[in-house]
């Protein structure tokens, strides 16, 4: 099982989006993915519509350690995509972990719980720094983190981001490592000239940290994901091909490359996912 958590501490980057839609993707190719929404804005938990809610959520998850299926996970109506809704709107959770003894691990002990049941856990997180986003990057594998290439986004990269990854590098000593950080450049539709400036920079100056990688794959700002969203499905149904005209690949393309990025592992099914449904360009 592996265990992503799609994070930045600068809201309105795309976190929800990715999740949603890396989550029904890697479904509809056959993988079994739980999502976990532990933002106390619940946009994920309300993606999807929901096929059976259960009668708990995050919250009873973490403050309870209750890790009963029947409990805390919920079923999407898409088939081998479930869902641990967030439902701590009064922040309360951040309290209670602050306080506790094994509050910034404590969810690095639970999710291995679920392993006999996923194949991926994708952990969407709060645009801000807190102690749920720690407690959520020490239970992780992976940390990928869409970036939109401004220069206001950028900085808050390296002000809020990567210190956060610094600050939490005493936790080595308890034989956590903090995981990689991907970086996903997101709506890139419409690069200006300062978006070409911006980019080389990351590049340059993330060439040489073996811990943070820019990703190859890109995601334009398409209107479909807006479309998708409307309609609670996952984009890649909504625009398995490209349009006439477009430069931009389509959603099913780009989004199809950003989970062969991730999961090499699983491109097969990933590439027979693009052939059902027509080859995505």
């Amino acid at each position: 099982m592996h265990i992503v958590s799609i994070i930045s501490t600068k809201g309105g980057v795309g976190k929800t989006t990715i999740a949603a839609n890396l989550g029904g993707l890697l479904a509809d190719a056959g993988l079994s993915v739980l999502l976990l929404d532990l933002d106390s804005q619940p946009t994920l938990s309300s993606y999807y519509e929901l096929a059976w809610k259960a009668p708990c959520g995050a919250c009873e998850l973490i403050a309870a350690n209750l890790d009963d299926r029947m409990q805390v996970v919920s079923r999407t109506g898409i088939s081998g995509l479930d869902l641990i809704y967030s439902n701590d709107p009064a922040g309360q959770l951040a309290t209670l972990l602050l306080h506790a003894p094994d509050g910034r691990v404590r969810l690095r002990n639970l999710l291995p719980r679920f392993a006999p049941h996923y194949d991926l856990i994708l952990i969407d997180t709060q645009g801000a720094r807190s102690v749920l986003l720690e407690m959520a990057i020490l239970a992780s594998d992976l940390l990928l983190s869409p970036v939109i290439p401004e220069m206001l986004a950028a900085r808050e990269l390296h002000r809020g981001t990567l210190r956060l990854l610094d600050e939490l590098q005493p936790f080595r000593h308890l034989g956590i490592v903090t995981p990689p950080l991907w970086l996903l450049l997101n709506r890139t539709d419409a690069i200006s000239n300062d978006a070409h400036l911006i980019i080389q920079g990351l590049q340059q100056a993330f060439s040489n940290l073996p811990t943070v990688r820019i990703l190859d794959t890109r995601i334009p700002g398409l209107v479909a994901y807006r479309q998708a969203a409307t309609q609670g499905l996952p984009v890649h149904r909504l625009e398995p091909h490209q349009p006439t005209g477009r430069k931009a690949p389509s959603a099913l393309s780009s989004m199809q490359a950003l989970a062969v990025e991730l999961f090499p592992h699983w491109q097969a099914q990933l590439h027979a996912l693009a052939k059902t449904n027509g080859g995505g360009r």
